[in-house]
């Protein structure tokens, strides 16, 4: 016999407590209520609700809030939003922040009870995305990442277009191509295509394809964007860089599903789903005229903003050991980790390139490196090579600085065990692991050099 689901509903209103109260029941749900967002935090810490339906404008808590309290504890509940005052602005947060649906006032009794179904439907087909180091090709489990990934999940078999946006380096690619895995043509066709990257002359040949003899160079006829991701999805990554001619005919296949290539007669249907991305904001772009309100609207059904590695600083350490096992792989060598006060040097940087400047980093660490340990002489940020004793009596210029930095930060006996192993490591590689040289090179006893390699297990 299958469990009876039980939906949680928030709102402030008593007639609309009761009604919902009244028609879940008849339809087989077990409902509790509460009359204020501050009260549904109190029932959720002693009950579990397999759904929670909320007003979004309440005195206390609103509806947004307690969804924003509620995904930082259980990403998995799915949450529908009811209100009498409707926004897009409202509409888009709600979105964002996690949201199922957004449902206004006054709604017809079938439709929320349709949403309500397809709402309890996908907390079953989802695996839950707490937790998980990785999703799709996508390493980090901090929140923000959590929420978009639980996005991803939710928007993939829609047919909505997606804007991304992001600074550089942010990973806007990666989010766009799990969209895709998870849509209901994850089969067909996922194109790619970089609107910067292409001459203003030659990007509409790209996206539309042109017919043979259209113009000079046009030897053959030529197919496009976006009729080779004719029933999959097309990624236009710096949509933002496209010219107003361009981005009328855009709007066209975003309205019309049809296009004519360039000199061409025919015209072409197809069903594409549009994922663009974008480091401007695209907004502020619309309000200075650089481009089309209208198209913004259709790009932006479903706004994903992916957060820049600063601003979750927590992912950092999943990131260098995702990038030390490919770059050791890819190099043939054997590098395993990356030392206590190199890591520190790495989450103390702001990382303006991001994720795709932190695998810069890493790259060229197991490159440099000649152990089988990142230490912070073989990291480069923002082009300045970090400095740090490499000898006993030789230093790179600017070590005292960084160095006393890193001393201070994790504590004058935990540094001087790192520099002593990093001495022995790299005594041991210059000598090819001859322990009587080693010690010789770093004017040390034998016995000394033996307990001390002995007492760091190298």
């Amino acid at each position: 016999m299958a469990e009876i689901a039980k939906i949680l509903v928030v709102d402030d209103e008593p007639s609309m407590r009761e009604f919902l109260t009244i028609l879940l029941n008849k339809s087989g749900y077990a409902t509790r209520v509460a009359a204020s967002g501050a009260e549904a935090l109190g029932l959720l810490q002693q009950h579990s609700f397999d759904l929670i339906i909320s007003d979004i404008r309440m005195p206390d808590l609103s509806g947004l809030a307690l969804l924003e309290n509620v995904k930082q504890q259980d990403l998995s509940i799915p949450v529908v939003l009811i209100t009498a005052y409707a926004s897009p602005e409202d509409a888009v947060l709600a979105m964002k922040n996690g949201a199922y649906d957004y449902i206004t006032k006054p709604f017809k009794v079938d439709d929320i009870l349709s949403v309500i179904k397809a709402a309890l439907g996908s907390r079953q087909e989802k695996p839950p995305v707490k937790d998980r180091d990785s999703f799709a090709g996508i390493i980090g489990n901090s929140p923000e990442m959590l929420k978009i990934y639980d996005l991803v999940q939710r928007i993939g078999p829609t047919q909505a277009n997606v804007l991304i946006y992001g600074e550089s380096g942010t990973g806007k690619e990666l989010v766009a191509q799990a969209i895709h895995q998870h849509s209901k043509v994850a089969a067909n066709a996922f194109v790619p295509i970089t609107c910067s990257a292409i001459p203003e002359n030659l990007i509409e040949s790209e996206l539309f394809g042109h017919a043979k003899g259209s113009f000079t160079g046009a030897i053959a006829n030529k197919i496009g964007l976006f009729e080779l991701a004719n029933n999959g999805s097309a990624f236009l990554d710096e949509i933002g860089e496209l010219a107003p001619l361009i981005q009328t005919k855009l709007l066209r296949v975003l309205q019309e599903r049809e296009f004519k290539k360039v000199g061409g007669t025919e015209t072409i249907k197809v069903n594409v789903r549009i994922i663009s991305a974008t480091n401007k904001n695209l907004e502020e772009e619309v309000m200075a005229g650089r481009f089309r309100e209208d198209l913004f609207y259709r790009l932006a059904v479903v706004p994903i903003r992916m957060p820049p590695l600063r601003e979750r600083k927590g992912d950092v350490p999943l990131l260098v050991d995702h990038f030390l096992k490919k770059y050791s792989a890819l190099f043939g060598k054997e590098v395993q980790q990356v030392s206590s006060y190199a890591l520190k040097v790495l989450m103390d940087y702001d990382f303006p390139g991001n994720v795709r400047e932190l695998e810069n980093i890493v790259e060229r660490g197991v490159a440099l490196e000649s152990s089988n340990i990142i230490l912070p002489e073989s990291l480069t940020l923002s082009g300045h090579r970090l400095g740090r004793t490499l000898g006993p009596d030789r230093t790179e210029e600017g070590a005292t600085e960084t160095t006393d930095h890193v001393a201070f930060d994790l504590g004058l006996e935990q540094y001087v065990t790192d520099i002593e192993k990093n001495l022995i490591r790299k005594a041991l590689s210059r000598t090819n692991n001859s322990r009587m040289k080693a010690a010789d090179l770093l004017k040390m006893s034998f016995r000394s050099f033996r307990y001390k390699a002995k007492k760091y297990n190298i």
